[in-house]
């Protein structure tokens, strides 16, 4: 059974952990423009953005499978770095992580989440509406005169 647990300031899996999120994201590396910023992730990144943001990893026998990293902002809990093993997609776990950012949103009394997604993985567009979440923007990377990434929001009850 898979538990989701935060990231508290014990936890010793970081190479676990950018392991997992490397090969959550492989799957974008020269589909996208400019490349993920998870390539750019390295151990004291990780263990920085854990203590700066909320974290919750997914643990499944054991091993890492999962993992959501949220921000709190003036009006929104940004969610970042959403990750899934790929052997434990479409399982419902990305749903699982979004619930528990729903739960700290909610405890923040802040009104939605907030994502950013590349133009190109329309995939991720469609399933983020499956769950909820509704265009409501369009951004370009420094350096880029076209759309690069487009800002989805789920409001909250």
């Amino acid at each position: 059974m898979t538990e989701i647990v935060p990231i508290s300031a014990d936890f010793q899996r970081w190479d676990e952990l950018l392991a997992l999120i490397l090969s959550s994201f492989a799957y974008m590396d020269g589909m996208i423009d400019p490349p993920s910023s998870a390539n750019r992730l390295t151990l004291a990144v990780l263990a920085y953005k854990a203590k700066d943001e909320i974290a919750f990893v997914a643990i499944d026998d054991g091993k890492l499978v999962g993992c959501v990293f949220c921000k709190p902002e003036a009006e929104f809990l940004y969610v970042g770095k959403l990750a899934i093993a790929p052997a434990f997609q479409g399982k419902g776990l990305g749903r699982k992580l979004l619930a528990k950012a729903e739960d700290v949103a909610r405890d923040r009394k802040l009104p939605a989440l907030r994502l950013e997604t590349r133009i190109e993985l329309v995939g991720n567009h469609a399933t983020f509406g499956r769950w909820g979440f509704e265009k409501t923007a369009e951004n370009r990377h420094a350096g880029f005169d076209r759309t690069t990434s487009i800002e989805m929001q789920k409001q909250l009850a």
